[in-house]
C-alpha cells in the first residue's frame, strides 16, 4: 500500500493542506504571499458574483440531481428485466459515461444551435419557434442541466442495477403470493432495498454537481450575463485569469465545507432512519 499512500499524500493531502493555508493569504504566484487572515472569506460574503455563482450551483444541483436519480432508477428497473438482448441497451445507456466531456459538449452545442441545431429543427416541424438554448439567460442553465443528466444517467443506472440485483428474489415471490401489485412491490421492497445505494448515489451526484466545470467552460463560459457561472468556474477565473490564488482557495474551501456538511447530514439521516 505504500506507493498508493505516497501518491495520495503527494497529489491529494499536501495540496489540500497547502490550499487551506493559501486561503488566508493574498498571492498572485509572482510576488511573495501576504497573510490577510479571514479577509478572503469576509470578501466572499459581499461578493455579488460569488453569491450568484453559489445560487447557480444550487440551481444546477436541484435541477440535475433529483431528476437524474429518478430517471436512472426507472431505467435500472426496466433494464433489470430478463429480456433478450437487454445487454445491448445497458451498453448503450452507459456509453455517454465513458465519452469525453469535451466531445459531449461539442455535440450538444451543435444540437442546441439556434439556427442550425437539430432540436430547433424538429421543433420547427411542429410549428414551434425554438429558443436560443445557450444564448439566453432563461434557457442556458436548463440546457446545461439536460446535458449533465444525459451524461450521468448510465453511471447512476449501473449503481442502481447492482443494488437491484442484491435484493433477494424471495421478497418479490412472497409479495406475489400475498397478491401485491407492481407499485406495492416497488414501494415496499425495491425502494427500501435500495436505501444504501440511493444514499451513495445522492451524495456522489451532489458532489459532482458542485464540481461542475467542463460543460460550463466549453458551452457557455459562464454566460450569458453569468447565468451559468457556477462556483468551480468562478474559482477557475480567480485562480487562472485574475491570479488571486488566496481568494480562489477560499472559494474551494467554501465548496469543501458545504459538501462536508451535506454528507454528514445525509449519513446522520440514514443512520437515524435505520435505528428507528
Amino acid at each position: 500500500m505504500l506507493p498508493n499512500i505516497l501518491v495520495f499524500l503527494a497529489f491529494s493531502l499536501v495540496p489540500l493542506i497547502a490550499s487551506f493555508f493559501i486561503s488566508f493569504t493574498e498571492w498572485d504566484l509572482l510576488t511573495p504571499m501576504q497573510w490577510v487572515g479571514f479577509a478572503n472569506y469576509k470578501e466572499l460574503l459581499g461578493d455579488e458574483i460569488f453569491l450568484k455563482s453559489l445560487w447557480n450551483t444550487v440551481y444546477f444541483t436541484i435541477g440535475s440531481v433529483p431528476l437524474g436519480i429518478i430517471i436512472s432508477l426507472f431505467l435500472a428497473v426496466v433494464i433489470n428485466q430478463r429480456i433478450k438482448g437487454i445487454k445491448i441497451f445497458r451498453a448503450a445507456f452507459f456509453l455517454p459515461v465513458v465519452a469525453s466531456w469535451i466531445a459531449v459538449g461539442l455535440i450538444w452545442m451543435w444540437l442546441f444551435d439556434k439556427e442550425f441545431g437539430l432540436i430547433n429543427y424538429f421543433l420547427h416541424l411542429f410549428g414551434i419557434q425554438g429558443p436560443g438554448w445557450l444564448s439566453t439567460k432563461e434557457w442556458s442553465m436548463p440546457s446545461i442541466i439536460i446535458v449533465a443528466i444525459w451524461k450521468g444517467l448510465g453511471f447512476n443506472m449501473l449503481l442502481f442495477l447492482a443494488g437491484l440485483q442484491g435484493i433477494p428474489e424471495s421478497y418479490y415471490e412472497a409479495a406475489d403470493i400475498d397478491g401485491a401489485k407492481w407499485f406495492g412491490k416497488f414501494l415496499h421492497i425495491t425502494i427500501p432495498g435500495l436505501s444504501n445505494t440511493t444514499l451513495f448515489v445522492v451524495i456522489i451526484s451532489v458532489i459532482n454537481s458542485f464540481q461542475a466545470f467542463d460543460l460550463i467552460y466549453l458551452m457557455t463560459f459562464g454566460g450569458p450575463a453569468r447565468s451559468t457561472s457556477v462556483l468551480v468556474f468562478y474559482l477557475y477565473q480567480n485562480a487562472f485569469r485574475y491570479f488571486r490564488m488566496g481568494y480562489a482557495s477560499a472559494i474551494a474551501y467554501v465548496i469543501f465545507f458545504i459538501m462536508l456538511i451535506f454528507s454528514v447530514v445525509q449519513f446522520w439521516l440514514q443512520k437515524k432512519r435505520i435505528m428507528s
